[in-house]
């Protein structure tokens, strides 16, 4: 298994404790067969920064369960030979949004979260869901990641009764 960095910032008094975070993360880049080592920061922030960064770059109002800011190296910045690191990006979530979203949806929190880091670390490694194709792709990665970490199809919502 590669050397996975995750720089864990929770700007709020919830979330998922940093193993599971882990190995959320480490299931993905496992199962997509990264070998390279990887860096990348999961921000866990409220409500009022998900929304003014999803204005900001996305020039959506409102707020949203995750944002995926792949790394992206400027055309005229050369990293060294010597860095064997690949850099993967950010994810940033808002803790409440999930937390509202598992109710909502009749899942556990755990299960929203690991479907939030599973699908936001997709991103990071270039899945989308733009076209229905893209969606199916990335959909099937999804559930079967989340399976292998003992979660359900989290596309599967149970209904009210």
């Amino acid at each position: 298994m590669s050397q996975v960095h995750v720089d864990v910032q929770c700007m709020v008094d919830d979330g998922p404790e940093e193993p599971d975070i882990r190995r959320c993360i480490e299931t993905v880049l496992e199962e997509e067969g990264i070998t390279d080592d990887v860096e990348l920061t999961v921000r866990i922030v409220d409500e009022d920064e998900i929304t003014s960064l999803n204005q900001a770059y996305r020039n959506k109002t409102g707020s949203t369960n995750i944002l995926s800011f792949p790394f992206e190296l400027s055309a005229d910045i050369e990293l060294s030979d010597v860095m064997n690191t690949h850099l993967l990006g950010d994810l940033v979530i808002a803790s409440s949004v999930v937390t509202r979203e598992a109710h909502e949806q009749g899942k556990t929190e755990a299960a929203h979260w690991a479907h939030m880091l599973v699908h936001g670390t997709l991103h990071l490694l270039g899945y989308d869901h733009q076209h229905d194709k893209e969606a199916e792709k990335m959909e099937h990665k999804e559930i079967t990641i989340l399976n292998i970490l003992g979660y359900s199809n989290p596309y599967r919502v149970k209904q009210s009764v």
